[in-house]
């Protein structure tokens, strides 16, 4: 049968051109300046600003949180580098309430998030399909600002409320990644997705630039509580343009122009599903292209989490920055993470489009890079003692060549199965958000003493997680649409 293809035919045809060159049809590229696909990108990377900015404030903002007695307490290890000297500033502002909390209450603050964040992913995915992901990722984002807001009465009235909070933060964010796939899968032209994407998608690394060095600033001006004030108001921002500029689809854009929606809607109709409101679930549960995405994913973002939620504890108790340095310096690794991100859209597209590597060995290769070079230099970085410049830059290397995987196996939902991108990438968000949930408990009860040798284990653990992902998907990782996901109808007897 036709809908039976191998997946080994799939990969040969992706050394045909996806778009015919020479043809002046009705689908002909359209510019990319001023363009409506462009715009929602910027408009989703503004969005994305905010998921992360949001997501990751918390992290500053808790070194800040606790009490001078909790972090003397924090800093009594011998092997903890000396403190580094900073210039002198204006005295800071200690208005703000301070806590007690132990190493596992710390640990269960900042990963609870992901708790709340697991639980909407394939629900995110399935429903952004049925009603529209515009509104499903809007109303979701709006939720997290709103508890965002939140966040200061929480921690007053204690741990367990901020955990529910955090919680209830995730819930809300949990439905944006899958949202944001599916309105994909109707904007973006098969030849443009990884640039597209990784436009979309860097404002998560830029949300992550800004926000820890700001909210550093912040917490040392203002105090704490602010942090959460301001991006909050940020976030309302963002909403009330996302109502007015962003549409499910070309055909529902009321200013694109009509070459643009001819030519998105044509690159595409060879690659949706006519299926109507059918889903194959049993085929994209069993599917081994699937699997490989999930394995790589849970392994990437294992490292990823690990240093987005521990790093500044990490530059303060280990490398003895202070809060004000600490921010400006945990930034500059997703800093090298968004331009490294940027740069490998630009050549994977070039590189499938000119027809030079297929689209299996693109996202291959770039998966390999993004996954085994953190991985090396992550254990780099445990070894270098207390050497700042060399430590920095070790950990700057190591989530720079990260980003490098946003064209690799992050955009492969796209390649496989454009018609069910939000439901595939729900599933495999789900598992990996588990690393969100149990990598900082795990790695603040290896690292209770703060000694570096305790340190080089989580990043020993991290690495060796990257390179089994990175090995996996190399093995099983495909980059054609698959059957099911284009004749889905000759699956509906087994469902």
């Amino acid at each position: 049968m036709e809908s039976r293809l191998s997946d080994t035919e799939g990969e040969e045809r992706q050394h045909e051109p996806l778009l015919p060159r020479g043809r002046k049809d009705k689908s002909q590229r359209a510019p990319a300046c001023c363009s409506a696909r462009y715009g929602l990108a910027l408009l989703s990377s503004f969005g994305f600003f905010v998921v992360y900015a949001l997501r990751v404030n918390l992290s500053v903002a808790m070194v800040d949180m606790l009490n001078t007695t909790q972090r003397a307490h924090r800093n009594h290890s011998s092997s903890v580098c000396p403190a580094h000297a900073s210039p002198a500033r204006p005295k800071r502002n200690h208005t703000a309430s301070v806590y007690d909390w132990d190493f596992e209450t710390q640990g269960w603050i900042l990963g609870s998030f992901f708790y709340g964040y697991i639980l909407t992913q394939i629900p995110g995915g399935y429903l952004s399909g049925r009603s529209g992901p515009k509104w499903l990722m809007g109303l979701g984002i709006l939720g997290t600002v709103a508890f965002t807001l939140l966040t200061p009465v929480a921690a007053d009235l204690g741990a367990s409320y901020l955990i529910a909070v955090r919680v209830l933060e995730g819930v809300g964010e949990g439905v944006t990644f899958p949202a944001m796939y599916n309105m994909w899968a109707a904007w973006a032209p098969p030849l443009e997705r990884s640039r597209l994407l990784t436009i979309s998608y860097i404002g998560a690394q830029i949300g992550t630039v800004v926000s820890l060095p700001l909210s550093g600033e912040i917490c040392f001006y203002l105090d704490w509580t602010y942090v959460f004030y301001i991006f909050g108001a940020v976030g309302l921002l963002w909403f009330v343009l996302w109502a007015f500029l962003a549409f499910d689809s070309p055909n529902s854009h009321p200013w694109i122009s009509e070459r643009e929606r001819v030519y998105i809607v044509g690159s595409l109709k060879n690659e949706l599903s006519p299926s109507g409101g059918h889903i194959p679930w049993r085929a994209i549960v069993t599917s081994r292209p699937l699997l490989a995405i999930v394995v790589a994913h849970f392994s990437y973002n294992w490292t990823f989490y690990t240093l987005l939620t521990l790093l500044p504890t990490y530059m303060n108790d280990i490398l003895g920055f202070s809060i004000q340095q600490n921010g400006f310096l945990s930034a500059l690794p997703y800093l090298g993470c968004a331009l490294f991100a940027m740069m490998s859209g630009q050549l994977a597209d070039y590189l499938r489009e000119r027809r030079r590597y297929s689209t299996v060995t693109v996202r291959k290769s770039f998966s390999v890079v993004g996954m085994i070079g953190p991985a090396v230099f992550l254990v780099a970085a445990g070894y270098t003692g207390c050497n700042y410049t060399l430590a920095l830059t070790f950990l700057t290397l190591s989530s720079s060549l990260g980003g490098v995987s946003a064209s690799g196996f992050n955009i492969n939902h796209l390649d496989i199965a454009p018609s069910y991108a939000g439901i595939l990438l729900g599933i495999t968000n789900t598992f990996a958000t588990i690393p969100g949930m149990v990598g900082p408990v795990i790695a603040r009860s290896l690292t209770a003493n703060n000694t570096i040798e305790e340190w080089q284990t989580v990043f020993y653990i991290a690495a060796a997680i990257n390179l089994f992902g990175a090995t996996f998907y190399s093995i099983f990782g495909r980059g054609s649409v698959q059957p099911w996901a284009v004749h889905a109808d000759s699956y509906s007897r087994q469902d």
